[in-house]
């Protein structure tokens, strides 16, 4: 075959092949307005005719106004004006406004969750909401690189099988792993494959987490969906309906999230006036304050009483624990454990 003579284009090929270009012609004029004009930049009826010329569909000027009245019935806010002799036409709304764009591409680029490589495929489809112009300045906004990204490219697909396994009512089976002092990827228990109920995904700390009833323990558990491999949608129905119905996912997130796992309890914190923010911050603006003289204040809070909490006071200078009294005791118990590992050679 690849001696095989190029068989001659007969003329009747050649009018088949236009008259088709021609059926195209209206999409073609409609991707010479979406990536040649914006709300910045116009193009002549000329320079459309010209661009048209280049795919291989000749066009006619006076058959260009009606394709052009056909785009704006359709939907495109396609305008035109005159400047001196010559009529410019231009679409200046999109789907997404530049704008719009830039932040999608920030939030893209700055995801740990998605990995390096899959950051840019989807950058470069964002950049078809925009006409060449825009994309450029969308490029510009790929270089705020240097932060933590995922390196799973299997995450995408993770995903889609949790939603689809929770959209189905099916369970779902995946492997989980971690990582080792020398930074290897590690199997957990073995390469177990583990067989769940997903009933949500919460997102945290730009970090996916399924939410899934595990039927062998009779519990409720979270897994991180970025560590989850070879995932798979199961013809097996799900279980433990009464039981995620019974939780409170709003409560459930501020437990695993906010502080960790821990026995809810209220407690009360003594602050300076300049933790305000960290404390609403964390625990929302609806939290109860008490003012306590010109410089603190009290604040009442709800959280998991955990190692996690305590570390988290710990590291805020003007912030104590004074309620309930067992809680305090608690944290008085943490500190004495870490001035043991420190001054007194302790061991972990």
């Amino acid at each position: 075959m690849a001696n095989a003579e190029k068989i001659p284009e007969t003329k009747e090929h050649r009018e088949r092949s236009a008259r088709s270009n021609q059926k195209l012609k209206i999409m073609y004029l409609m991707k010479i307005f979406m990536e040649d004009t914006d709300e910045d930049h116009a193009i002549t009826l000329q320079q459309i005719v010209d661009k048209l010329q280049s795919y291989g569909v000749p066009a006619e000027r006076k058959s260009l106004y009606s394709d052009i009245e056909n785009l704006r019935i359709f939907g495109l806010d396609i305008c035109g004006y005159q400047m001196d002799r010559t009529f410019y036409y231009q679409l200046v709304n999109r789907d997404f406004q530049l704008p719009e764009l830039k932040l999608l591409v920030d939030a893209v680029q700055a995801s740990k969750f998605i990995t390096e490589k899959e950051s840019k495929k989807l950058i470069k489809r964002l950049e078809a909401f925009a006409s060449k112009y825009q994309a450029a300045q969308l490029n510009r906004q790929v270089y705020v690189n240097g932060r933590i990204k995922s390196r799973n490219e299997k995450n995408y697909y993770s995903v889609d099988n949790v939603y689809r396994a929770i959209e189905e009512n099916k369970k779902i089976s995946f492997q989980y792993y971690h990582f080792d002092v020398n930074k290897k990827e590690v199997l957990a228990h073995d390469g177990k494959t583990y067989v769940v109920s997903p009933w949500a995904m919460c997102w945290d700390d730009e970090k996916y987490y399924m939410v899934a009833y595990d039927e062998e323990a009779g519990i409720i558990k979270h897994y991180r969906v970025d560590k989850m491999i070879k995932s798979d949608v199961l013809n097996e129905k799900r279980t433990g309906k009464e039981i995620f119905k019974k939780e409170n996912m709003a409560q459930y997130t501020h437990r695993l999230f906010g502080m960790f796992d821990g026995e809810e309890s209220s407690v009360e914190l003594l602050c300076d006036n300049s933790m305000t923010d960290v404390i609403f911050d964390r625990f929302g603006i609806d939290t109860p304050i008490f003012k306590q003289g010109d410089n603190q204040f009290k604040a009442r809070v709800k959280v998991a009483v955990s190692s996690h909490f305590f570390g988290w006071v710990m590291a805020l200078e003007k912030v104590k624990i004074i309620g309930p009294d067992d809680v305090v005791e608690k944290m008085k118990k943490q500190l004495m454990e870490q001035y043991n590992m420190y001054f007194m050679e302790d061991e972990l």
